[in-house]
């Protein structure tokens, strides 16, 4: 496989496809189909397919310690089992708004889980910014987002960056080892067509990110300097991974979500799982200690 050259290999049709995760012990990629309630998990090279389907809405679905996974849904966060199918309660939130739903989620190195919520009408700027650590209660770091997107750290453990998708703003915090934010500021405004969903942070400490409406991937230096556009033969981008055995194998997800019927038959591959090889490898995936 040449650098930069996407190819399909699950030509799923999802019509939101997000949250991809390489989990190393299974040499698995899993994902989630937001809006068909979905979990779906492939080999690298989109071989040995399986999917799940849950009650309602899964936001993402990361690995746990122990071996289940925990998935974000509309107000709660719940341990999913893959063996038996089920879902078991952990963290109740947001019961006051019952408009939205959770998004893009991330496990950083203590084993801490951030996630956000948004309106799920993508209109009122109900969502928030959290994070989960074992012995804890639940802690709102941020708010004001209509769709919030991207939660990830820098390899060294001190930038958290997070987006603002609507307002097409990746933003940078510090982060101490304590899990606090403190320093917000813009990192990226993205320019021209598309908007920021999905991010990576690579090993190098670039941040990669899915345009949603884009047709493209963008790379970014630690400074917010633009260094790669790789472009895709879809136009909503999700987000990316890292994986296969030297994490040097990037994953996309894509969806079908806003394409008109002319767009589609532009676009057969819309809602499909990609990849590409890259010469930076990613970051290890953690898992997430839920207490």
């Amino acid at each position: 496989m040449n650098l930069y050259q996407p190819e399909c290999i699950w030509p799923l049709g999802a019509t939101l496809a997000e949250g991809p995760v390489w989990h190393a012990e299974d040499k698995a990629l899993y994902f989630v189909d937001i809006k068909q309630r979905a979990i779906h998990r492939c080999a690298e090279d989109g071989g040995r397919r399986q999917s799940w389907t849950v009650p309602d809405e899964v936001g993402f679905a990361l690995p746990m310690h122990g071996g289940d996974f925990v998935c974000g849904l509309p107000g709660r966060i719940e341990r999913f089992s893959f063996e038996t199918g089920e879902l078991t309660p952990l963290h109740p939130l947001e019961e006051h708004l019952p408009g939205n739903r959770l998004n893009d989620g991330y496990v950083d190195r203590h084993g801490a889980l951030w996630f956000g919520s948004m309106d799920n009408a993508e209109e009122a700027s109900s969502g928030a910014l959290y994070r989960h650590a074992a012995g804890e209660a639940v802690q709102h770091k941020d708010g004001g987002y209509v769709i919030t997107n991207g939660p990830c750290v820098s390899p060294d453990g001190r930038t958290f960056y997070h987006t603002d998708t609507l307002e097409k703003t990746i933003y940078a915090f510090d982060l101490d080892e304590q899990g606090n934010l403190s320093n917000k500021r813009v990192f990226v405004r993205i320019e021209g067509s598309g908007y920021p969903d999905g991010t990576a942070v690579d090993a190098d400490g670039a941040l990669w990110v899915g345009l949603f409406g884009g047709a493209r991937i963008e790379r970014y230096a630690a400074s917010g300097q633009l260094l790669d556009t790789i472009n895709m033969p879809c136009s909503n981008i999700t987000k990316v991974t890292f994986g296969g055995e030297d994490l040097r194998t990037v994953f996309v997800t894509t969806a079908r979500k806003g394409l008109s019927a002319e767009e589609l038959s532009r676009e057969p591959l819309a809602g499909g799982i990609f990849s590409f090889r890259v010469a930076s490898p990613g970051q290890l995936q953690h898992l997430y200690i839920p207490e």
